[in-house]
């Protein structure tokens, strides 16, 4: 509602450009960079045998790309999602060979995704317009994959103000 006078025109509308939509990514990284990245379907949830899949993906990828440091165990910093905190998660983790570390909820120093990856790439998205699904995942992995990660030096940061 508005007050105007009865000959006055009416306002203009603006129309709005429907969004695309959101869809979701799951980002696996380490010290030395991106890992495998995942896009799930619209509509689609996560569940535990997805996440066990991507499990599975992980680890090979893992084999393949960081032959030398593979020998070493593997710690899985997850975030408090629930597919992340169930015991079929677990039982993969464990079965796999990795570790998983928990964490106390609402701990922002244990939460570098949150902290270090993800704010730059809200960042470099932020006021571009994409027309198609494939443009928004061309534009973020070309800036994930640009990215330098020095994850040490970044945690020693956190923990050094924290």
């Amino acid at each position: 509602m508005e007050w105007r006078h009865s000959g006055s025109p009416r306002p203009k509308k603006f129309g709005v450009q429907k969004s695309a939509g959101k869809f979701l990514a799951l980002i696996f990284w380490d010290q030395d960079g991106i890992l495998p990245i995942d896009y799930l379907p619209k509509g689609q949830t996560i569940s535990a045998e997805y996440y066990s899949f991507l499990l599975v993906q992980l680890k090979d990828i893992l084999k393949e790309k960081r032959r030398g440091n593979f020998t070493k165990v593997v710690l899985i910093l997850p975030d408090n999602a629930p597919v992340h905190r169930i015991l079929a998660t677990k039982k993969k983790l464990a079965y796999l060979g990795f570790q998983f570390l928990d964490h106390p909820l609402y701990s922002p120093d244990m939460a570098p995704s949150d902290y270090h990856l993800f704010p730059g790439l809200k960042k470099q998205l932020k006021s571009r317009h994409f027309s198609s699904d494939s443009e928004v995942i061309a534009a973020a992995e070309s800036w994930l994959h640009g990215q330098v990660f020095d994850f040490i030096v970044w945690l020693a940061k956190v923990r050094a103000t924290g």
